[in-house]
């Protein structure tokens, strides 16, 4: 897979290897910025697939940055660093950086780094997709399970007799049954 790739890199020389590396893989570098300050604006015009950061110790605010790439546009990230605290490459994973590498940047090790940092970026979005929708799944049940009391409570129904009337009104509504409880709980004044 070709990848549109946006490289961060203070160093000229290193960042000329990068890219070449990157190229001879045949991946398209979209952009390559000389600091971290303008990554936000970089990022949104450029639209890459793979973030590839290269610099010797990183700020506070390259990490700020990486959050909100992560939070509103989350692509892989990957970062070589010479910083080995263990505090700040903590904080970078939970940024959204796919991959911290330390010791340098070799030609070598350029290809298997972003293939291992896609693959994991694409685990973890697949796993967060997940999440969300069991996530999604359960306030739905929860929510049914309100408007099917209201219904039991009010015409006095079994909890099998409630739940067909909200089944059936959303197939005849062409809408889901947690939309129709939703509706039901709204117009008993309650939260879903």
């Amino acid at each position: 897979m070709k990848l549109r790739i946006m490289i961060v890199d203070q160093d000229p020389g290193r960042g000329a290897i990068l890219q070449q590396a990157l190229a001879d893989a045949g991946h398209t570098v979209v952009g390559r910025l000389n600091d971290e300050h303008t990554l936000l604006a970089a990022i949104a015009e450029h639209q890459p697939d793979m973030v590839v950061i290269d610099m010797e110790a990183p700020g506070r605010d390259t990490l700020e940055q990486l959050r909100e790439v992560s939070r509103d546009n989350p692509k892989p990230i990957v970062l070589f660093s010479n910083n080995r605290d263990r505090d700040y490459i903590r904080q970078a994973v939970q940024v959204g950086v796919s991959a911290y590498i330390v010791d340098g940047l070799s030609r070598e090790r350029v290809l298997p780094i972003v293939e291992v940092a896609m693959a994991r970026f694409r685990e973890f979005q697949a796993l967060r997709r997940e999440l969300d929708e069991t996530r999604n799944q359960l306030i739905d049940r929860k929510v049914i399970d309100k408007a099917k009391g209201i219904l039991m409570q009010r015409k006095n129904w079994t909890e099998d007799q409630a739940y067909q009337l909200l089944r059936k009104t959303a197939m005849n509504r062409g809408i889901r049954i947690a939309d129709v409880a939703r509706t039901l709980l709204s117009l008993e004044g309650m939260e879903g």
